[in-house]
């Protein structure tokens, strides 16, 4: 077992860090909200910390989930951040979405302090988070991620080393341009057959089970047709993720034309005051 810190006690934090007490880690946490920090601790027997630094005392492995690339810096090496708390041969694990850049600038970072990074975003929502099932994408050293992988399994259904710094967050932007594109089908789709005149649910139930099968279909099919689009992750979080996704494909020359459709289209639901509403609002658009 492992004395650790979980900086970021969001929606997907919040119980990842759950799973590492419940797995018998010793966890200390910080959240910009205090009182968050408070509750967890009450709720896992831990220790609710005032900074990231004073979090980190101690930790052999750090984690960190956040919101963006600014917050990440922030976190890390800000005057009260983790490399300020950490010793030599800790590892900063950092669940964060963000850029490669922003993964291969804080490995070089924290390699000047003798701290290892791992970019590890991960997929599978916040019921992923709350079921110990997430999909772990990892980007870095092959000896951190071995510190590393042994503490991640307490909420992964599959953790993998993809290969050096910011090979996490490729993988993770491979990922979300895989969604984007398979949720504006389904509300196309879903938006068709009602039109149609179909009972939504008998057609979900017999081409779920066919070539057309998707997690979104199983997950957010029926919901979609509800007009229910409060689960999980919302649309602000997606254009903040294809913002990054495009980014890298004006580096890289490769050709995203249908994700930067989507990226607009999620744009429309943000304007019309739904940022909050989870990915699949994109069936709003078609009505």
């Amino acid at each position: 077992m492992a004395t650790v810190a979980f900086i970021g006690l969001g929606v997907m934090g919040f119980p990842m860090a759950g799973h590492l007490a419940a797995k018998g880690h010793t966890v200390s946490v910080f959240n910009r909200n205090a009182a968050k920090s408070q509750a967890w601790a009450a709720k896992y027997n831990g220790t609710a910390a005032k900074t990231p630094r004073e979090a980190c005392r101690n930790a052999s492995v750090a984690f960190s989930c956040v919101g963006d690339d600014p917050d990440v810096r922030a976190v890390v090496a800000g005057p009260d951040g983790m490399l300020a708390g950490l010793s030599a041969g800790a590892v900063i694990v950092d669940h964060t979405t963000t850029s490669a850049t922003l993964a291969r600038d804080m490995t070089k970072e924290c390699a000047g302090l003798g701290v290892g990074f791992i970019d590890a975003p991960v997929s599978g929502g916040q019921a992923g988070a709350e079921n110990g099932a997430l999909s772990v994408m990892c980007g870095g050293e092959p000896a951190h991620y071995a510190k590393a992988e042994p503490v991640i399994v307490a909420y992964a259904k599959i953790c993998k080393l993809m290969g050096p710094s910011g090979a996490g967050q490729l993988t993770k932007m491979v990922n979300q341009l895989c969604i984007a594109g398979l949720v504006q089908g389904l509300a196309e789709a879903m938006n068709f057959g009602q039109r149609a005149g179909l009972n939504m649910n008998d057609v979900i139930d017999v081409i779920s089970k066919g070539a057309a099968q998707s997690w979104q279909m199983e997950n957010r099919g029926r919901t979609m047709c509800e007009g229910k689009f409060d689960f999980g992750f919302a649309a602000d979080w997606m254009r903040k993720d294809l913002r990054i996704c495009l980014d890298e494909a004006r580096r890289s020359g490769a050709r995203v034309p249908v994700a930067a459709l989507v990226d607009q289209f999620y744009a429309e639901v943000q304007a019309q005051g739904h940022g909050r509403w989870d990915t699949s609002s994109l069936m709003t658009l078609l009505k």
